[in-house]
């Protein structure tokens, strides 16, 4: 099973670990809650080198990429990245993906850690008779996401670039210490943070750094469950749970993330133009529960505690650490979707009601 370059970091502070996507992760350093709140009110240090970082480069690099995936990747100005999908012929999602334009004729592209061979290997079979090249450089790079409210502050102690001119969805090159590295305010969490990209020779360095930098801040290192609970909180899908290739767009509700707007063809134009006139068969939702048991994924969900018709089944659920009530995501059939409809969650044997919310469950505050 492979593991980050920062392993060895991660056993000397103590990490369990679990496979994540075919890789060797940290899971939790100390206790999941301690991890999520410190997220949620300080800052948190991930390791998410498993991700895959994939460059395409070349003159047509935009053009590939509008005709590659469901966006139009020629619409992102340098500096600035979008939220995207790559999917089948069918209108089935491949993955979900963070698309970055270093420059008019370079990009970065963040794939899953599970699906990065099969995205790369997707991408360069569809690179024919486009001037770019398509080049996955992960072994190269290590990937860390400092999270939280206190990461600006936290950051600015190890660089001069001024990191309030770097908006949301933006990426730039910075040093961090003596570290060159690209500095992307994105995240998975629902909280301010950077996604930092930095060569895999300087990784433990650049962590020990940001650690140490963030000491007095409360900063924790913090695995793969705690960042499971930040971003249900924070209405995010996850591969291989919300997202499949069983599933299209509208279906997760992502149907403005494709645009079919446009003259030019791509991938699954065809069919992904049929499933918008269509009334889906299944609608992701949010669900709010009561008391402290939560809906885990693949429980059953009813139209009530009576019914032996299930209307749907549970994608990713917790008890919130931060709101302090169940939360989920599911899939149900379209009748069961609006706002404020009761519906009800096997768990282990019993019925417990639920209530459809609109996502996010939370928000920070600005």
């Amino acid at each position: 099973m492979p593991k980050t370059p920062l392993h060895d970091k991660h056993v000397a502070l103590g990490a369990s670990f679990t496979d994540f996507g075919g890789w060797e992760m940290p899971v939790r350093y100390s206790s999941d809650l301690a991890e999520h709140h410190g997220v949620r009110s300080t800052a948190g240090l991930f390791d998410i080198s498993h991700m895959g970082e994939i460059f395409i480069s070349g003159a047509d690099a935009a053009n590939f990429l509008n005709y590659a995936l469901v966006g139009r990747a020629s619409e992102i100005a340098v500096g600035r990245a979008k939220y995207s999908m790559i999917c089948n012929s069918d209108g089935g999602i491949i993955d979900d993906l963070i698309v970055y334009r270093l420059a008019s004729d370079s990009y970065l592209i963040i794939a899953n850690a599970g699906n990065r061979e099969t995205v790369v290997g997707e991408l360069i079979a569809r690179n024919s008779g486009f001037d770019c090249k398509v080049e996955d450089k992960s072994s190269e790079w290590a990937l860390l996401a400092l999270q939280g409210p206190k990461t600006v502050e936290i950051l600015s102690r190890l660089t001069k670039t001024d990191l309030n001119l770097l908006k949301y969805y933006s990426i730039a090159e910075a040093t961090l210490s003596d570290f060159d590295c690209y500095l992307a305010r994105t995240g998975y969490t629902g909280e301010d943070g950077f996604e930092i990209l930095v060569r895999v020779e300087n990784s433990e360095k650049l962590f020990d750094e940001i650690m140490s930098a963030g000491e007095d801040l409360g900063i924790l290192p913090a695995g793969l469950a705690s960042r499971d609970t930040l971003r249900l909180e924070a209405g995010m899908p996850l591969y291989g749970h919300e997202l499949s290739l069983e599933v299209n767009p509208y279906e997760a509700g992502l149907g403005k993330v494709v645009r079919l707007d446009r003259e030019e063809d791509f991938v699954g134009k065809q069919a992904l133009e049929a499933l918008s006139l269509i009334t889906p068969l299944k609608v992701l939702v949010g669900l709010q529960g009561e008391g402290k048991r939560a809906a885990r994924a693949d429980y059953e969900v009813f139209s009530s505690d009576k019914s032996e018709v299930s209307i749907g089944k549970i994608t990713s659920g917790a008890l919130s650490p931060t709101l302090g009530y169940p939360i989920a995501m599911a899939f149900v059939e379209p009748d069961f979707a609006k706002l404020d409809q009761l519906v009800s969650v096997d768990i282990r044997g019993a019925r417990q009601a639920f209530k459809v919310i609109s996502l996010p469950f939370y928000k920070r505050s600005k």
